[in-house]
Formats: structure tokens, C-alpha cells, sequence
């Protein structure tokens, strides 16, 4: 569903937007590089996280991930060579320290989701083994105590193997981003970073060159991958041929996810392109705020999407309970439906910003 904007008409004057905001765009955010990774530095970069650690990586990332996206969509305007090997080295930085967070984020997200299928209270017991006395007990009431039972058995052996993979995986992920923040490849990365906060490597043409034919090119390429979506079936409360796949034993990705995640990192794209043109102010354009509802709404669709596949992976671990491979069964089903309920909330905020823009 392709949707009309007019985001070059947003400045009231309409004047260009030369390459010098693009170059203090990139000034800026080279500037907030380095000060994040002395901030890491100074921390100690330690596991599991003081705040301040923590803090100054999710900037580092922030900063990387906007300086790469800022060279992706205005490489017209600079230096190519230079843009080049730039870029898949800064998306190499941002990558590397997002794992551990992610992992991390993961446990959290799926054992709170176990707590709450599992109930936070024990089930009573006469509610398993008998029917309560009563002409008021619903039919099937036994049934549904007795499987509720059975999750609250399997959810703690699920959630403690659970904690196991996640935690050796985090932990693996850190040593990954320690050696990386000491490796060679990344301190040529952060010496071509120091370089760009004084000097930007503008090409020839940025000189007579608008900004804002390359944001708008931006804004239609998401478009048009929103336009791919499946929004209809995102607008439907029961999406069917996402609960077959996902009763499949099939280790594969869901097919409906892929296109999802290609959308996200497009509005990604072009909320930092909007920032370039608006000043480098995030916030500061018209509609970001539906802009940053719509990325919120698919950052939970990759999360719900990647623990459910998460939990699938720790259900086929071999030689475990039945009690708990059902309540893994039930976790991965759980997080498949609220990959459709950020679907849902994702097409009800495009559609607020298709009306609010045509």
C-alpha cells in the first residue's frame, strides 16, 4: 500500500539543503562516536553491566549505525572509495556490539512471557485433579486447568534451559566484542571516525547538490517496501498461514519475516535521512513522532520474531521433558502471536501517517 507524502515541502521557504548540513550531520555523530567509546573505555566495557558501560555502547551503536546509514543514502555526495569501506565497517562495529544486548534482551523478554503463561500463582491442585463442586464450572474447565498445569511443570525446566543458551550465548557475544574493541580492524575504523569529525570527504558534486531529493529517494524506497507487505493480512486478527509455519518443525525462518525486517531497516533509513535535512535535531521533522511509533511497533516485531525462534531452537534440544518441550511449544506460539499483534499495530500507524500525509 503505497502511501503520499510530501516531505520536500516540509520546510515552510522550501529552500535547498546544501551539503554542509550533511556534513555537519556527520560531524556530529562521528564527534558522539568517539565520546562513547572513551565513555566504554573509561567503564571497562565489563559483562553484565554497569549502566555507564552499557549506556556508552548502545551510543556507540547509535552512532555508528547513523553515520553508515547517512553514507548509504547520500553516497552520491561524497567520496566513494571512501564511503565504501566505510560503511560495511561501521555496520561490522554496530553488529558486533548489538549481540550481547540482544541476547540478553531475548532471556528477559522470554522468561518474563513463560511467568506470565505459566501464572505467577501455583495452580491449586483440586483444580488439576477433579472438577470443582457447582452447577457454575464452565465445560472444559478441567481440560484447560490440566494444561495449565502441565505448562507451570515444564516452564521452570524451560526458563532454566532457556537461561543456559541465552547466557552462554550473551557471554560468547561480549569475548566477541571485547576482542573486537581491541582488534586492529577496529582502530583503523575509529582513526578514519577521528578523521571525519574534522574532515568529510565531500565529492566534487556536493557542491551545487540539494539534500533533499536523496531523503525523499529515501522515503519512496520504503514506500515501496511497505507497499510489499502483506497489510491486509497484518490488519486481520487471525493470520492463519502464520500459525500453520509456525506449528511446523521446520528450523527455517518464518517466510513472512524477511520482508518485515528489510521494512524495518528502511524507516531506519529514512528517519536518519530526515534527520540530516531537519538539522541533525532527531524529533525535530514533521511526523517523526508517527515515524518513531511505526519503528517501535517492528523493533517488537524482530524481538518477538527472534525469541520465538529462540524458544524453537531450545525445543529441539535433545533429551528433554515432555513438560518442557511443551511449554517451549506454547512460549514459540506466544511470540509468534505478538509478531502479528506488532503487524496489527504497524499497519494501524502507517495508516495514521498515510492519512495524516495525504
Amino acid at each position: 500500500m503505497a502511501t503520499q507524502h510530501h516531505d520536500l515541502a516540509d520546510d515552510p521557504e522550501a529552500r535547498p539543503v546544501t551539503a554542509g548540513a550533511l556534513a555537519d550531520y556527520l560531524r556530529t555523530q562521528a564527534t558522539e562516536f568517539l565520546r562513547a567509546l572513551r565513555r566504554h573505555r573509561e567503564s571497562g566495557g565489563a559483562a553484565g553491566a554497569e549502566p555507564d558501560s552499557v549506556g556508552a555502547a548502545r551510543a556507540l551503536r547509535r552512532a555508528a549505525r547513523r553515520i553508515s546509514g547517512s553514507l548509504h543514502t547520500y553516497r552520491p555526495l561524497l567520496d566513494s572509495d571512501w564511503s565504501e569501506e566505510m560503511r560495511p565497517e561501521l555496520a561490522w562495529v554496530s553488529g558486533t556490539l548489538a549481540l550481547e544486548h540482544a541476547h540478553e534482551a531475548r532471556l528477559e523478554r522470554l522468561l518474563l512471557a513463560l511467568q506470565r503463561l505459566s501464572g505467577a500463582v501455583p495452580v491449586p491442585a483440586q483444580a488439576v485433579e477433579g472438577p470443582a463442586p457447582g452447577p457454575a464450572r464452565r465445560p472444559g474447565a478441567a481440560a484447560t486447568a490440566a494444561e495449565r498445569g502441565n505448562l507451570t511443570v515444564g516452564a521452570a525446566k524451560a526458563g532454566a534451559l532457556l537461561e543456559r543458551q541465552l547466557t552462554l550465548a550473551r557471554t560468547r557475544a561480549h569475548s566477541t566484542a571485547l576482542q573486537a574493541l581491541g582488534s586492529s580492524r577496529f582502530h583503523a575504523v575509529t582513526d578514519r571516525v577521528a578523521l571525519l569529525a574534522s574532515d568529510v570527504p565531500l565529492a566534487p558534486a556536493a557542491a551545487s547538490a540539494d539534500l533533499r531529493p536523496l531523503a525523499e529517494a529515501a522515503r519512496e524506497r520504503l514506500a515501496d517496501g511497505v507497499a510489499a507487505l502483506p497489510l491486509v493480512t497484518a490488519g486481520s486478527p487471525y493470520n492463519a498461514e502464520a500459525l500453520v509455519h509456525g506449528l511446523s518443525p521446520d528450523p527455517a525462518p518464518h517466510p513472512q519475516d524477511a520482508p518485515w525486517h528489510q521494512v524495518r531497516l528502511l524507516l531506519r533509513l529514512h528517519r536518519y535521512a530526515r534527520e540530516v535535512v531537519h538539522g541533525g535535531r532527531e524529533g525535530a521533522a514533521p511526523g517523526d513522532v508517527r515515524l518513531f511509533q511505526a519503528g517501535q511497533a517492528l523493533d517488537r516485531h524482530r524481538d518477538a520474531s527472534e525469541a520465538a525462534a529462540a524458544a524453537a531452537q531450545a525445543a529441539r534440544t535433545s533429551r528433554i521433558a515432555p513438560a518442557t518441550a511443551y511449554a517451549l511449544g506454547v512460549l514459540h506460539a506466544d511470540q509468534r502471536h505478538e509478531v502479528e499483534a506488532a503487524r496489527f499495530a504497524f499497519q494501524r500507524c502507517w495508516q495514521r501517517e498515510a492519512v495524516s500525509a495525504g
